[in-house]
Parts: structure tokens; C-alpha cells; sequence
């Protein structure tokens, strides 16, 4: 018995002074997937697939929005497009022959019956830039500028964080906000702001041109209302909205034309044009490049609830000759990268918890080397690791 006890001392100190290793974090996971986005909505392959197999755009738009209508709804709105978002400077100038650029102190929406403060001409830069809660244009001050141009075919240039964007339509604003400087461009609904649209490339056939059109300009007055605070704005220029790269897609060489000429045949006069409706509204048309084989719902990428986004069957985005860059790809993520997703300090395994009908990961798992764990969505964890898509497998 003396001996039992002897060995039993050993052993405990043995495992107090030799604590149980814990699990290594890995230096890097491996992935492999299909698709390219989010994977709710319209699949931009395979409406490309179906336009080459003879069918309209609304044939499309039929297939991936359910129990909607694709009818003529009025877009003479102005919508106002976030182009610079949190800066702390930047320049203007017009850049056409016999163009005028005019800035005027406040924020004056369509008004015309208004007197510009100062007035430059060809290629004479205005620079606006944050002085403690105001803004300065040369000798003015305000809380906000609106700029306009005028001339035949005229384009002004703006210029922030060394790159520069043409616009060739409507006006732009430029305020504080939250301590920083928010720029916008104010357009048409109905042409110019799906003019600058770039979702799509131009050169694809005609019905998926105008389904792309029908569903951005959907998505477009889906966001009209009340301006967001964070960016005085309707929607963003960038992918958390719709990418609107200014007057640059129209003048896409060879293609461009393609383009402004399918935003032209689903308008069906000055005031009206095609949209998709449900329930007597326009949705939220989401859209994305391709799929894992299925497209996905609202509920499942997400967890909201809207019931034109069902999952339907989606062959074109895992062939390989109509999408050789993303019908199957694999990709790496650094530990780093991982484990901030999670918002843990490190991650030393992750485990796909389900999958949803349409073969996306809806829920992922991260283990801690301190043994604590959190779920991430799927679409969530794509987007946080840089993944293409939600349609993935971990590699070993």
C-alpha cells in the first residue's frame, strides 16, 4: 500500500510538472471550392449561359428571382452614389475643351435658382480639404459644397488617395461627416447611373446585358429613401452596393457601346423603365459571379428572410469552359487572417458544422489553442479570409 501511494505522489507531480501539451496552431489552412460571390440571387454565369441558349432577359431574371414581375416602373429619381468615402482631401477639375467647373457653398439637391460662389475653367483644380469640422475650397468655407460642370460633353475629374475617377453626369457633393469628408454623386436612376455599372463585361450576349441592367437598376431603387449617415448616401461605389465606376464604363474601348445600348432597350420612355417587382415594390436584387453548382437564399448566406431568393440548380458555374477561372479553385489562409475572423488569438482547427441544400458551408467552427470556440457564418468566414466562395472543403 505504501508503495501505491508512493507511485500515485510521482505520478501527480509528474502530470503538475508536465501539463498536457496543447494543440499547435497551424501556420496556414487549405481550401477548395467552387463559385465566385455570395451565391444569392442571380448567378452572372449562368445568365450568360442561358442568354446563349436563346433565352430573354426576362426568362433569366424569371428563373433566379421567384414570384416576381419584370414590369415598367417609374425611375426618374435621383440617387446619390457614394464615390469617396472617409478622406481628408480631394481635387476636381473639368477636363473637356470649353468646360466650366462651379462650386457653391450648402447642398441644393436639383435647385437651379441658386449663384455659384467661385468658378474654374479648363483644367483648374479646386481642392477641398477638412479644416477641424469644415471644409475649405480655396477662399471658401462650408459644411458642405456642391460642384457642378457645365460645357458640350462635359467631364469633370476627381482625384483622391492618388487615384482619379471621370464623371460626366449629374453634380457632386462633398460634406462632413463623422469627422471625415464623404464625397457623392447625385445621378438619374433611369440611364446615368446604370451607365457607370460595372457588373458585367460588356462584351457578353444582349439579354444578359439587360438582365444585369434590370437587376442593378431593381437593386438601385430598392435603396432609395432616407440617405444613410455614414456615407450621406444611398448606396456605396464599391461591392457592398453595386460597383460604379463612373463615366470609365461607357468608354470601355470597342465594348462600351454594348453596354449603354442595353440600359437604353429596357427603358421604356423618358420616365419608366423595366424592373423587377414583389409585392409591388422593387427588390433587392442581389447578383453574383457564380456558384457551387446551386444558388443559396437570404436565410441560408445570411440569416434574413425574402422570398424571391429560393435556391435553384446552377450548371453553368461549375463547367469549366464557361467558367475556367472559378468552377473549381483552392486557395490558402494565413493563420493570422484566420484567426482574426473569429476574433480569437489564434485557431488551431476549424470544423464545417452544416451546409445548406445548395452545398454552401451556412455555419463554420473555430477552435481556440485555449480550447474556446465560435461559429462563423459561412459567407461571413468566406468574406472575413478572402475566400472566393461559401461553396468550400477544408483540405486536411
Amino acid at each position: 500500500m505504501r508503495m501505491y501511494k508512493t507511485l500515485l505522489v510521482v505520478l501527480l507531480l509528474t502530470i503538475s510538472l508536465n501539463p498536457v501539451a496543447q494543440a499547435e496552431a497551424p501556420s496556414s489552412f487549405s481550401f477548395t471550392g467552387s463559385g465566385y460571390g455570395h451565391g444569392v440571387g442571380m448567378s452572372q454565369i449562368g445568365a450568360k449561359a442561358r442568354a446563349l441558349a436563346g433565352e430573354s432577359a426576362t426568362a433569366i431574371l424569371n428563373y433566379y428571382y421567384k414570384d416576381v414581375s419584370v414590369v415598367p416602373v417609374v425611375d426618374t429619381q435621383t440617387i446619390r452614389v457614394n464615390i469617396g468615402h472617409q478622406l481628408k482631401l480631394v481635387s476636381l477639375q473639368t477636363i473637356t475643351q470649353d468646360s466650366a467647373l462651379t462650386i457653391y457653398p450648402g447642398d441644393f439637391g436639383n435647385s437651379q435658382d441658386v449663384q455659384p460662389s467661385a468658378s474654374y475653367g479648363l483644367r483648374q483644380k479646386i481642392t477641398i480639404r477638412m479644416q477641424g469640422n469644415t471644409l475649405v475650397a480655396g477662399s471658401l468655407t462650408s459644411k458642405v459644397f456642391t460642384v457642378r460642370w457645365s460645357g458640350p460633353n462635359a467631364i469633370v475629374s476627381m482625384t483622391s488617395l492618388g487615384k482619379s475617377v471621370k464623371y460626366r453626369y449629374g453634380q457632386i457633393q462633398v460634406k462632413v461627416a463623422n469627422g471625415a469628408l464623404e464625397v457623392t454623386n447625385s445621378l438619374s436612376v433611369h440611364d446615368e447611373y446604370l451607365w457607370g455599372i460595372s457588373e458585367m463585361t460588356s462584351a457578353w450576349p444582349a439579354a444578359a446585358l439587360e438582365a444585369q441592367v434590370i437587376a442593378a437598376r431593381s437593386y438601385a431603387l430598392s435603396k432609395l429613401g432616407t440617405l444613410k449617415a455614414s456615407c450621406d448616401c444611398n448606396v456605396y461605389s464599391n461591392i457592398s452596393d453595386q460597383n460604379f465606376v463612373g463615366y470609365a464604363k461607357e468608354i470601355e474601348p470597342k465594348v462600351g457601346v454594348f453596354w449603354k445600348a442595353a440600359v437604353s432597350r429596357t427603358n421604356i420612355d423618358s420616365s419608366t423603365s423595366l424592373a423587377i417587382i414583389s409585392n409591388g415594390r422593387p427588390i433587392q436584387a442581389y447578383y453574383f459571379s457564380s456558384s457551387g453548382g446551386s444558388t443559396q437564399t437570404t436565410q441560408d448566406a445570411w440569416g434574413e428572410v425574402s422570398s424571391y431568393t429560393q435556391s435553384v440548380p446552377d450548371p453553368a458555374s461549375v463547367d469549366n469552359k464557361l467558367n475556367p477561372r472559378f468552377a473549381h479553385w483552392s486557395a490558402s489562409a494565413d493563420q493570422r487572417l484566420v484567426a482574426a475572423a473569429f476574433l480569437l488569438p489564434d485557431i488551431v482547427s476549424l470544423e464545417i458544422v452544416s451546409r445548406n441544400s445548395a452545398g454552401a458551408v451556412t455555419y463554420i467552427k473555430g477552435t481556440s489553442s485555449d480550447g474556446s470556440t465560435k461559429l462563423l457564418r459561412g459567407d461571413t468566414f468566406r468574406s472575413r479570409v478572402k475566400l472566393a466562395s461559401p461553396y468550400f472543403q477544408l483540405i486536411p
